[in-house]
């Protein structure tokens, strides 16, 4: 945390000269690592001399700062084996970052050895294909249309000025990051970890030992890198650790939450990178390991990572407007309006983006303040902002100040490639904003708040996409899915979102953000993760658990439950053995994978947590039964 350390270049200093001087002037930083973030969403990583660098500056600076292959980024049927050289472009228009190897110091200076990161754009055949650019050219997009909006006479009236008198568009975005935290070789007693949930004992509790000093130091090197951290606290999620002999905390186990400033879109996300890498280092050298994983253990809160959006405009005279806040007694105006309404008819196709893994769909059940249905809440009146924790998304206002009005989505988590979430977010508001801006915010009120029954010309009939209530206390099953439609339950029930709805997928492509080429890529890179872990990871690890669940009882001996025993028998054979009856469930999937059956291999993947759910239980009750017996 030594104050005289290089942390952040930012745009402006982003010069051959400034540069040039500024590493010259610190020789400990010795590397320069391009980081560009594939389609997947993995950030690449180089150790680059920074004597080369500045050797050869004008082109890192602007050409083509490297040259990589299809084998270092995941950019399937685009960078192919017979056509697999990618390009780096660096992007000068964000912040540059230098990250520092605590455990080498160099020997001139005294000084740790420092990296500097340079964000950059993948180009393949001349033509960007990462996320980071498809991020950029959706803010364009969106606050191009947003000041074409403003060429509309209606649009002029409600906010009271006209496109000429727009300086700039500010599209403004933060996100809350949630990780799990633990000290190495705990694994926690999930009943004790549910009881203090259910009980919120950990919830915003005080920090100990070296879970708060890690805490502390994260906060204290977001604020040297210009992060400007706004809190850092516990979450639902975890046990009180026990201090041991030696005065040491053993046996961490604990959820935390760290929250930054708004800032960019662009800049949002690579501080979400950033600050993660800085979690993870910080916390090692503490003896703590952590975890960003969606829901590291069952029937335990999950992680989220709840992202918010805001638009807003500088004008010519120097005020600033946000464009979602109501100018009259209102929960919005109609560009408000629009934007969530876009979200919300056209959220099938931002999902894929946002709920993208196995893991991520463990956190989205019903019952654990994780959304699972396309609905929005603004609250009972304007003057009251929602607080309603089981919608997807929520509009949050104060009415003290207009500029804090935004949206906040619930269901992205750690692992969503806050680029593509981001980027789809916006194509999706900009669709609905096109359709707003010629009504009158009453008019649009009465179309979000409408009921399955009714059909407007944006949002159809079929569905309704507000709600008050508790998504999951106030409706039954059945109820819910009339309203609110049926959620996906698999990464390919999602993924299939892009072929069940192609106008929706279309407003994505618009003006070729998302591209074909670019959509086909991401859809085999997701069915690729998803069958591969399904085979290599999830199936090895349920055969392992299922091993473990063993007889206690001697055959002839008295057992007035033998009942139980006997189910957990079935349950072992039905997903793991071949019989006459027919294939396991776990060979059945696999015969699945082979042949590519993906309709197959989703519908027995859910067959396949029900009846691990279901043996998990029976194996529970045979040992508790057993232990009442003796």
């Amino acid at each position: 945390m030594r104050k005289d350390l290089l942390y952040t270049l930012k745009p402006h200093e982003l010069t051959k000269e400034h540069l040039t001087r500024t590493l010259n002037s610190h020789p400990e930083v010795q590397f320069v690592s391009l980081a560009a973030v594939d389609l997947i969403g993995h950030e690449t990583d180089t150790k680059i001399p920074v004597r080369l660098f500045l050797e050869d500056l004008d082109t890192y600076l602007y050409g083509f700062a490297a040259q990589t292959d299809g084998s270092s980024v995941f950019l399937p049927k685009i960078a192919t084996l017979n056509n697999a050289k990618v390009d780096m472009k660096a992007d000068p228009t964000v912040n540059w970052f230098v990250e520092y190897n605590e455990t080498l110091m160099d020997l001139e200076t005294g000084k740790p050895v420092g990296t500097l990161k340079i964000p950059c754009f993948l180009y393949h055949d001349g033509v960007a294909v990462d996320s980071r650019h498809i991020l950029q050219e959706a803010e364009t997009v969106m606050k191009k249309d947003i000041l074409e909006a403003f060429q509309s006479p209606s649009l002029q009236k409600e906010f009271g000025f006209t496109a000429e008198d727009i300086d700039e568009v500010c599209l403004t975005t933060a996100t809350e990051l949630e990780f799990w935290v633990k000290s190495p070789n705990t694994s926690g007693d999930i009943e004790a970890l549910s009881t203090s949930q259910e009980l919120k004992e950990q919830y915003w509790s005080k920090t100990r030992g070296a879970v708060r000093s890690a805490l502390e130091e994260t906060l204290i090197l977001m604020d040297r890198y210009g992060i400007e951290p706004e809190m850092g606290h516990k979450e639902v999620g975890g046990v009180r650790a026990k201090l041991n002999d030696h005065g040491r905390f053993e046996g961490v186990l604990e959820q935390l939450e760290i929250d930054w400033k708004f800032s960019s879109p662009k800049q949002t996300a690579d501080y979400e990178l950033f600050v993660k890498n800085l979690v993870r280092e910080v916390f090692i050298r503490y003896g703590l390991e952590v975890t960003f994983l969606a829901k590291p253990l069952d029937k335990i809160a999950g992680s989220g990572e709840h992202t918010h959006f805001s638009a807003a405009v500088k004008l010519k005279d120097g005020k600033r407007v946000n464009l979602f806040h109501s100018t009259r007694e209102d929960f919005l105006s109609s560009i408000g309006y629009g934007a969530i309404m876009g979200v919300l008819k056209n959220y099938e196709v931002i999902n894929p983006f946002v709920t993208s893994s196995n893991e991520a769909f463990k956190r989205l059940k019903k019952g654990y303040e994780a959304p699972i249905s396309i609905v929005c809440s603004l609250g009972y009146e304007p003057a009251v902002p929602s607080r309603n924790r089981t919608i997807l998304i929520g509009l949050i206002r104060d009415e003290k100040n207009p500029l804090a009005t935004r949206f906040e989505l619930r269901a992205p988590n750690p692992h969503t490639n806050t680029y593509l979430c981001m980027a789809s977010m916006f194509m999706a508001m900009k669709d609905g904003i096109s359709y707003a801006v010629l009504k009158e915010p009453e008019e649009l009120l009465k179309e979000l708040s409408k009921t399955p029954e009714e059909s407007f010309d944006y949002l159809g009939k079929g569905r309704a996409y507000r709600t008050e209530k508790d998504v999951f206390d106030d409706f039954s099953d059945e109820e819910r899915e009339r309203y609110f439609g049926v959620a996906p339950e698999t990464v390919y029930e999602n993924i299939k979102g892009f072929f069940q709805y192609p106008e929706k997928t279309q407003i994505l492509k618009a003006e070729n953000v998302f591209s074909e080429k670019i959509i086909d890529s991401y859809i085999d890179g997701l069915l690729y993760k998803w069958y591969t872990e399904i085979d290599h990871r999830i199936i090895p690890t349920f055969i392992q658990e299922i091993r473990s669940f063993r007889k206690f009882h001697k055959d002839g001996v008295f057992l007035d439950d033998r009942a139980n025993w006997d189910k957990v028998e079935r349950l072992k054979i039905s997903l793991m053995k071949n019989t006459d009856k027919g294939k396991g469930v776990f060979n059945y999937m696999r015969q699945a994978v082979e042949q590519k059956e993906w309709d197959t291999l989703s519908e027995t993947q859910k067959l396949m947590y029900e009846k691990m759910d279901e043996l998990r239980l029976a194996y529970k009750e045979y040992k508790e039964n057993l232990l009442d017996l003796q």
